[in-house]
């Protein structure tokens, strides 16, 4: 059984592994081997990652205290990370956390939701009624990838 939670600083460097991981087993699919070394590169800052995890208050998905996904919820409906692990992909961890940020973001009150989505999650997006509303080329660390930016309203 999936269980959510709110995030804790002892979580960053396994939430770090979750956004690592994913990058490079999953999104591989769709982009080239130099932008998912930029986008998650093999030197990182853990100091700058844990900051930017307080920063953003993400919610933490777990099966059986091993966690396995995570995201966040701004204020402005703002999705800005959302990573499943990626031995649980298709295994609803992706449609539970979105399912509760969208619980949370009504009992907010936020009327448009929105993320910056890679190619590869675009799919899952759209599967839960998100619509690409622009198109970007994003740099990284010199890589320029393809997003999408996605929006629902509620």
């Amino acid at each position: 059984m999936i269980q959510i939670r709110k995030y804790k600083n002892s979580d960053a460097n396994d939430l770090w592994e979750i956004h690592y991981n994913t990058i490079r087993n999953v999104n591989i699919q769709d982009y080239s081997q130099a932008q998912v070394e930029a986008w998650a590169p093999d030197s990182f800052d853990p100091g700058v990652w844990k900051q930017k995890m307080n920063s953003i208050s993400p919610f933490v998905a777990e099966i059986d205290g091993e966690i396995v996904g995570y995201t966040d919820l701004q204020e402005n409906g703002l999705i800005d990370h959302f990573f499943c692990h990626h031995r649980y992909q298709g295994k609803g961890v992706g449609r539970s956390l979105m399912e509760y940020v969208l619980k949370v973001g009504k009992s907010r009150e936020i009327e448009r939701f929105y993320s910056e989505v890679s190619i590869t999650a675009r799919p899952f997006y759209e599967r839960l009624g998100f619509q690409v509303s622009e198109e970007q080329i994003v740099e990284i660390r010199g890589e320029k990838l393809r997003y999408f930016v996605m929006e629902k309203f509620s």
